[in-house]
């Protein structure tokens, strides 16, 4: 549907494997534009496919609202990083971000492109983005849609926001654990899952939420349970934590010059 949505409007669309497990979706523009009209296209594009397929894609930025496949327009920010087609990623199978054509995209899995695989593939069939600079696009006519589709949904202000300034929740969620694997946030939950049998049982797929959340070097994992699913009255409470690990337990962040920083 991407693919779809973008064509329609006036774009060439560029499909790769992220090197993790979704996929990217680049589309060459000519440099015309400014970042705040470039970012607006990208989740125009993200809320015209939430449109046609409602239930099966959405845009909705908190993951607690999301149901369906997530179109992540918001990778178009400043302070992103990017991995760049044929990067290789911090994978136990050293994954690579690979380019494909748009028929292979139904089938892929991206387990398959990796260190070992990629460069035999490219030397039998070439790179599947090599038009991309001759396929330059405009916006103005996503812009005209962004005007049609009226104002994005914004994150909530007032009452909705804590006074640390982030998200005031607006589902009954609890946390459960915070662990620098994913294996231990796994173990973490089957103890809560324990501990709580009636309410795990009720809970949908979508009501535990395994955050993958980024620290100084690496990721780490949050667990989370959305209750909204169960009773008010049979909601178990915020509890202790499982685990609780610190990415940032003796993190020094570096100086002027990239090196780790000194105390004193």
């Amino acid at each position: 549907m991407v693919h779809e949505v973008l064509e329609d409007y006036g774009l060439t669309p560029w499909p790769k494997t992220s090197g993790s497990r979704g996929f990217h979706v680049y589309a060459r523009i000519a440099p015309r534009w400014s970042f705040s009209q470039v970012r607006l296209a990208a989740q125009t594009v993200a809320r015209e496919v939430e449109r046609r397929m409602p239930g099966v894609a959405t845009s909705r930025w908190w993951k607690e609202e999301r149901e369906g496949v997530f179109v992540d327009f918001n990778q178009n920010a400043k302070d992103r990083t990017v991995a760049s087609a044929y990067s290789v990623r911090a994978t136990p199978d050293a994954r690579v971000s690979t380019p494909l054509h748009w028929h292979e995209v139904a089938d892929c899995d991206p387990q398959d492109f990796t260190l070992d695989t990629v460069p035999d593939r490219f030397a039998e069939m070439g790179d599947p983005w090599s038009g991309m600079d001759d396929a330059a696009g405009a916006l103005d006519r996503l812009l005209m849609l962004a005007e049609e589709l009226g104002p994005p949904q914004r994150a909530p202000t007032g009452a909705g926001k804590r006074s640390d300034g982030r998200r005031q929740p607006s589902m009954p969620l609890i946390e459960v654990a915070r662990t620098k694997t994913k294996d231990e946030a796994m173990a973490a939950l089957d103890t809560w899952r324990a501990r709580h049998p009636a309410v795990a049982d009720r809970l949908q797929p979508a009501d535990v939420l395994v955050d993958g959340m980024r620290g100084p070097s690496s990721i780490w994992y949050r667990i989370r349970i959305n209750l909204q699913h169960i009773p008010p009255e049979a909601r178990p409470p915020q509890e202790e934590l499982i685990a609780e690990y610190n990415p940032w337990h003796g993190y020094r962040p570096p100086d002027g010059r990239g090196r780790p920083g000194a105390d004193g």
